[in-house]
């Protein structure tokens, strides 16, 4: 049971608001999701599990944990370093690694605007029949979320010649604390009006907002790598 509100709250109130299957508070499955792959980490206390679905998932979920006190803790995949992904104690694990969907490629202005879950290599691999590239490459390219490497503006090997995550993001929309849904930065080349917002939230490990949409620059097809010893 949370110290801040009893878990038959969250299973009577969320989870009416949610859809079949996204809420969970079975123990074994709370505990199974409770932690990245940081060690020696805390990472007890959850109540609840939400695999979000949708904007409108997460939107519950935040409306939810405002009007109780509840903390959050977002996760992509769970394939950081740090403890970023770990519960706390009363905490409700908000859980995008279902949205995994391509949303657009704009082959054109060479942008792709994708769901936070998707896989890194997943999403360079449906790149690839277009002629184009997402260049940033975290040794968990195989297996971590975009949604987590905005999180932890996520670099990798070609980050030397080619920049970090932060460089290709070009607009986020955003859940904030209360459930409200913003957009930040612009889909354009040129966007140098007002704060820069976006480059707030690429690295800020979900202590801002829930990322749940993001639009990426692209470049042109990579080469094959070439590796010398």
């Amino acid at each position: 049971m949370s110290p801040f509100v009893p878990v038959e709250v969250v299973r009577a109130e969320l989870g009416a608001a949610l859809g079949d299957g996204v809420l969970v508070t079975d123990p074994d499955v709370l505990d199974a999701h409770s932690r990245d792959q940081a060690l020696w980490c805390p990472a007890d206390g959850a109540v609840a599990l939400v695999r979000a679905r949708s904007v409108a998932d997460v939107q519950e979920t935040m409306r939810f944990a405002t009007r109780h006190h509840v903390p959050v803790v977002p996760q992509g995949t769970r394939t950081g370093l740090s403890g970023g992904a770990n519960a706390v104690p009363g905490c409700i694990l908000l859980n995008l690694e279902r949205m995994t969907r391509v949303l657009e490629i704009d082959a054109a202005e060479r942008t792709v605007t994708v769901e936070p879950g998707i896989i890194n290599q997943d999403l360079k691999d449906a790149l690839a029949p277009h002629g184009l590239s997402y260049p940033p490459d975290p040794g968990s390219v195989a297996i971590s979320s975009i949604g987590g490497n905005v999180a932890t503006n996520a670099g990798g090997l070609c980050c030397v010649k080619y920049g970090v995550t932060r460089d290709y993001v070009r607009q986020l929309r955003v859940v904030l604390a209360d459930g409200t849904l913003t957009t930040i930065g612009t889909t354009t080349t040129k966007g140098v009006a007002g704060l820069d917002l976006r480059g707030l939230f690429v690295g800020s490990e979900g202590t801002l907002g829930v990322v749940v949409e993001v639009t990426l620059r692209l470049v042109p097809a990579l080469p094959e790598p070439l590796t010398a010893v």
